[in-house]
């Protein structure tokens, strides 16, 4: 079934009806080519209670698509902790592949960093045009994998200041070569209790300085190995939210 995300102006204060518009609405009638009596389900955006409702199709005008309430369900598609995935820049569009396959795992925000050893380099005029892009990847994870919520991609930051952003969080993890062996990783993820907040930090492909990670360190962020083998940057993020996921999941 189609699941699409709406704003609270396009349903009716009491839920039975919902008008789908631009993008959406041209998606339904003209790409996907649905036919009066179908049904698809919506998420509200911004809707902490994570409610998904069901309608079938009332109506298709030139501009919209009308749907009748058939019924909402809480699913509980999020995570019961959320995931902040603090991602070093990494090279060519592999951007895009974190933030589409964090999304579908679960990740609450992505924070993209720069840090010592990227080789990419944005300008604000560029992060922003970036940033556009890969939100809209991140909608449309949303959309693919039912998520209650669209996950936000933020702008870029530096490791100082992801490191100080990660402060109030209540799990702080770091993959690192020279981290103590898998049974550690394993212990701290094990006592990973549903309702704190993770925060995790991937380096980019030359991984992370000495000085990034004795900064971390320092600031209570817990180096972590996953496994024998090195990942590549688009590799370690998605493994660690799998166990997490994994692991909090009821």
């Amino acid at each position: 079934m189609y699941h699409f995300f709406v704003e609270n102006s396009q349903l009716t204060p009491d839920f039975k009806n919902v008008e789908i518009t631009g993008n959406d609405y041209n998606h339904i009638a003209n790409v996907l080519r649905m036919q009066k009596g179908e049904q698809f389900s919506v998420s509200i955006r911004d809707d902490d209670e994570g409610k998904e409702i069901f309608y079938e199709i009332e109506e298709i005008t030139d501009s919209s698509v009308i749907g009748k309430l058939c019924f909402i369900e809480k699913v509980g598609n999020e995570l019961p902790s959320k995931i902040y995935l603090f991602q070093g820049l990494p090279k060519v569009d592999k951007m895009e592949l974190i933030i589409q396959k964090a999304v579908e795992l679960g990740a609450f925000q992505v924070i993209p960093m720069s840090t010592k050893r990227c080789v990419v380099k944005l300008d604000e005029k560029k992060a922003e045009n970036k940033i556009k892009r890969w939100q809209a990847i991140s909608e449309a994870a949303a959309k693919q994998s039912k998520r209650a919520i669209i996950p936000e991609v933020t702008m870029p930051m530096t490791m100082k200041q992801a490191v100080e952003m990660a402060k109030s969080m209540d799990v702080k993890l770091i993959p690192y070569e020279n981290a103590k062996g898998i049974e550690e990783t394993k212990r701290l993820i094990e006592a990973i209790e549903p309702g704190q907040s993770i925060a995790i930090f991937i380096g980019p492909e030359g991984g992370f300085s000495e000085q990034e990670i004795d900064l971390c360190m320092e600031n209570g962020i817990m180096p972590i190995t996953l496994g024998k083998r090195i990942l590549r940057t688009e590799t370690a993020g998605f493994t660690i939210i799998s166990w997490l996921m994994y692991h909090l999941e009821k």
